[in-house]
């Protein structure tokens, strides 16, 4: 632990840093499952507005945050991404991250986090423009200014 922080402490002057994410397998084959207040779906693109209250599920992880846009695979028997913006909370493991919106590609298993990112990995934080998680390699890269602060292992 205190290499990766070390690793990072360099790492955050820099214009980019990765960091692990998650420490569960994520199955991004696994179903999707969404709540939320309300839907509304539209058969001219293919896509389903949830509002209220959105919680994505899928397997360990969870994504929330007020309004989830889905858009639908070509012949409509999938999910191909989902949008979600007005403050995003991901939660993977016992990490999670914050940020004003974010796009899941569901097939591709990423998920691009930006507008005030703020990555909480136990008592560290960083904080970044962008961040790019890898769900089945379980990694994420933080991009544009990148600032972090750490916690000592004897406190």
């Amino acid at each position: 632990m205190t290499l990766l922080m070390l690793g990072l402490a360099f790492g955050a002057a820099a214009q980019g840093t990765a960091v692990p994410f998650g420490t569960v397998d994520q199955d991004t084959s696994l179903p999707v499952e969404v709540s939320a207040d309300s839907l509304s779906v539209s058969q001219n693109d293919g896509s389903a507005l949830f509002t209220g209250n959105v919680v994505i599920g899928q397997g360990e992880m969870r994504l929330s945050a007020p309004r989830v846009l889905v858009f639908y695979t070509e012949n409509q028997n999938g999910v191909e991404r989902l949008e979600a913006t007005g403050g995003v909370t991901l939660v993977n493991g016992d990490q999670a991250a914050e940020a004003d919106q974010a796009q899941y590609e569901v097939n591709r298993g990423t998920i691009r986090m930006t507008g005030n990112v703020l990555l909480t990995q136990g008592a560290n934080t960083l904080v970044s423009e962008s961040m790019d998680v890898d769900l089945e390699d379980g990694t994420a890269q933080m991009n544009g200014r990148v600032r972090t602060v750490f916690s000592s292992e004897e406190n």
